[in-house]
């Protein structure tokens, strides 16, 4: 390979330097940056997508920009003696043919922050590049990782892409920020560690090369050497008597892709204007006097460097192509996809109205599909929907019922208590019915709040499900969605409220009409005999001590009053002369005789009411002082020795046990149905109706689909994301129908 210069002293390459593997993957990569580039940084938008380029890395003064620059045969990039490189320069070199009387194919530069305009003057180029650092990063010679796009056509270059990346700094000078160090390591780090990357170390010869920041840097990321080109710089400033020639050979620190070794103008070339022309007569000359360097002619000089360069990176993106493919066709349908959740932009009213009875309708829809158990987003983890409700009514309401004892707070007390009041001032000769319905009410009662309890709890279901019905587009539009949970809300509100009435009916019912003749109601009959099982079962139970005689009369007279509807006077009791009946084998007297106010004790009411009133008088004169009565109490209660109506308390429990039952299987089959009825059920059938009635109208169409700043900007970004995507997947599709399997070049 060689150069030459034409007639404007422009630097070409020789026919012999073109044939080089394959000249369309190269530029493929770069039409893929230049879709991406308006988009940013790729690395936040689309994760783990890098593209194959060559990232160029060195330390301050090592000669990375002349080795730019030689490759590309033009001064351009900034120069002095701090820190040039403050932003990383993506470098894309494009070989283009001179065609006669065609401007345009003449050498320009073109930046990415000003695509419609050319730079054929490659000082522009350079000052350029220094403004647009300054707008980044101030004059302070501080780094941005932000980064200057720059095209170069020319006949006079091979097809790489490169990246120049600040060059390593050790300790901060001037005005440069504390961290300098810390921060173009961490920038250097986020190119060359992407397996897509090519290393371009660059090194002086002049520098113990074990201690080469740069090829300290590539061995972190790349310590097997696979990706990794040594550029061995200043050649010819290496002290007399040594040379580079185990550097190239890699025998000092190995690269499987080798080095190259170069000749860069000094800084006093530079300032002499010394021409890169020169220059690269000057490296060949260099090469040829030493002959150290013959046996390793493809190792030497900027045109095998840039013949590597373009051969390594043709091969290495031909590998990477098949999953660049992929990568960017899962790219693109990941971006769809979020593409369709942001929808499209509404222009006109007509779009909205659609956009939102399509809402509505898939709100109702989905509310239906979670109670029914038919949702796309049903879990297997835990019971949700439907099947809440239904746990609801049956081990919940229906189990809690059932573990209810109807006499739990029924005391015998209280039932005592109940049958004297409902005897007024007679004795009990029966079962009273009075007492019974007055507790077994209490009883039935007792259903209403657990059955409203039920109620609030599918109530709270039916928001829960409401609430996981979110649509896609509801994300989209938030005062559509609070005005929906508000609308929801209120209607399963007001379907509380006939389900409760209902609820509350049945209970009235229940408690307005005691059937006593249900079919299913153990009846008086049947309860005295379970009354006198229990209750024999009970004095069998007694301690060996007490009188069995004692109890037997009580036994059989309250027994015998239930069975044959006697008196208890007419079983074990006898008649005395003053009138009075005394029970027999009783603890307590059931029946007193009444006597006189004014008579003596025993006398009947008969007999006193004959006497004269005179007679009275004298009695009363005549008599001992009369005896004084308490007052009743405030609350009066039976005495607590008292034992009598046993039988009639284990009746009365029987009773309330028996039609409770009747009433708690009423209220555990109509509850349920009056909350599927009013509440659920309804819902299902009349919310899409509710959402028409109360949303759909066109005055409110802007307002409830008004967007979020955020989502119109994530759908614009997106929008581009997609669209660029679609740019970069269809040159891949054209490339892999018509592209050649080449051969892989060899390296040392």
């Amino acid at each position: 390979m060689g150069w030459k210069s034409n007639s404007n002293g422009d630097v070409l390459q020789t026919k012999n330097s073109t044939c080089f593997i394959g000249s369309s993957v190269i530029p493929l990569i770069n039409k893929l940056q230049d879709i991406f580039a308006p988009l940013g940084d790729i690395d936040d938008r689309l994760t783990g997508l890098r593209l194959p380029q060559v990232a160029v890395i060195g330390s301050q003064s090592s000669g990375k920009s002349s080795v730019l620059e030689a490759l590309v045969g033009r001064d351009f990039l900034p120069r002095g003696t701090d820190i040039c490189t403050r932003r990383p320069l993506l470098l894309q070199l494009e070989k283009r043919t001179i065609g006669v009387g065609d401007n345009d194919s003449r050498e320009y530069g073109e930046f990415g922050h000003l695509p419609d305009k050319r730079f054929y003057d490659f000082s522009d180029i350079r000052c350029e590049i220094l403004v647009e650092t300054a707008k980044e990063v101030g004059v302070n010679k501080g780094v941005s990782d932000k980064q200057i796009r720059l095209k170069i056509c020319s006949p006079n270059v091979l097809n790489i892409t490169l990246v120049d990346l600040p060059g390593i700094s050790k300790v901060p000078v001037g005005d440069q920020p504390s961290d300098i160090e810390a921060r173009i390591r961490n920038m250097i780090m986020s190119y060359i560690k992407q397996e897509t990357s090519i290393i371009l170390a660059v090194s002086p010869a002049n520098a113990d090369l074990a201690n080469s920041d740069a090829l300290q840097m590539a061995k972190e990321v790349d310590p097997t050497g696979t990706r990794t080109i040594g550029v061995i710089t200043k050649l010819d400033i290496m002290d007399k008597g040594t040379d580079a020639k185990n550097f190239l050979l890699g025998k000092v620190i190995p690269l499987r892709l080798g080095y190259v070794g170069v000749v860069n103008r000094s800084q006093q070339d530079i300032n002499n204007e010394r021409s890169i022309e020169e220059a690269l007569a000057y490296e060949e000359q260099f090469f040829c006097d030493y002959h150290v360097y013959h046996s390793l002619s493809d190792r030497c000089g900027i045109p095998q460097l840039a013949k590597k360069l373009n051969q390594i990176l043709e091969h290495h993106i031909r590998n990477l192509l098949p999953t660049l493919k992929t990568d960017l066709n899962s790219h693109l349908v990941a971006v769809e996809k979020e593409l369709r959740t942001y929808g499209e932009a509404l222009e006109s009213n007509a779009e909205r109205g659609a956009m939102l009875l399509n809402v509505l309708t898939k709100y109702s829809e989905a509310f239906s599909a979670v109670v029914d158990g038919k949702s796309e987003a049903m879990t297997t983890k835990e019971l949700s929907g439907g099947a809440r409700i239904h746990h609801i009514f049956q081990s919940i309401f229906v189990k809690s019922l059932e573990e209810v004892d109807p006499c739990e707070d029924l005391s015998d007390e209280d039932i005592r208590i109940a049958i004297h009041n409902a005897t007024g001032p007679r004795n009990a000769l029966f079962v009273p019915e009075v007492p019974f319905e007055v507790l077994v009410r209490r009883q039935i009662a007792r259903l209403l709040d657990p059955s409203l309890q039920c109620l609030r709890f599918v109530y709270d279901e039916l928001i829960k499900i409401s609430r996981a019905c979110e649509t896609f587009e509801m994300r989209r539009f938030l005062e559509l969605r609070r005005r929906l949970e508000d609308v929801t809300t209120r209607f399963l509100r007001d379907g509380v409220k006939p389900a409760e009435r209902m609820i509350t009916n049945l209970i009235d019912m229940e408690m307005d009409y005691i059937n006593s003749s249900h079919p299913n109601f153990i009846g008086g009959t049947k309860a005295v005999d379970m009354a006198q099982m229990e209750l024999r079962a009970m004095q069998e139970g007694d301690d060996a001590d007490k009188d069995p005689a004692a109890n037997k009369g009580h036994k059989l007279a309250t027994v015998a009053k239930f069975l044959n509807g006697a008196l208890p006077s007419q079983v074990g009791r006898t008649q005395s002369d003053n009138g009075r009946v005394a029970s027999v084998g009783t603890s307590t007297t059931r029946t007193w005789g009444v006597s006189s106010l004014f008579g003596s004790r025993g006398s009947s009411v008969g007999n006193s009411s004959k006497r004269h009133a005179a007679e009275v008088v004298h009695d009363i004169d005549q008599a001992p002082p009369a005896i004084q009565l308490k007052n009743p109490p405030s609350i009066l209660r039976p005495g607590e020795t008292e034992t009598e109506y046993q039988v009639e308390i284990v009746v009365t429990k029987i009773l309330i046990t028996s039609y409770y039952d009747i009433v708690r299987r009423n209220i555990q089959d109509l509850v349920p149905k009056a909350i599927m009825h009013y509440l659920v059920n309804h819902a299902k059938r009349h919310l899409l109706g509710t959402f028409i009635e109360k949303l759909y109208r066109e005055n409110l169409f802007e307002d409830l689909l008004q967007e979020q700043d955020e989502v119109v900007t994530k759908r614009r970004r997106t929008v581009e994301m997609c669209h660029a995507l679609q740019q970069a997947v269809e040159p891949l599709l054209v490339h892999s129908r018509t592209s050649v399997p080449s051969e892989s070049p060899h390296f040392c």
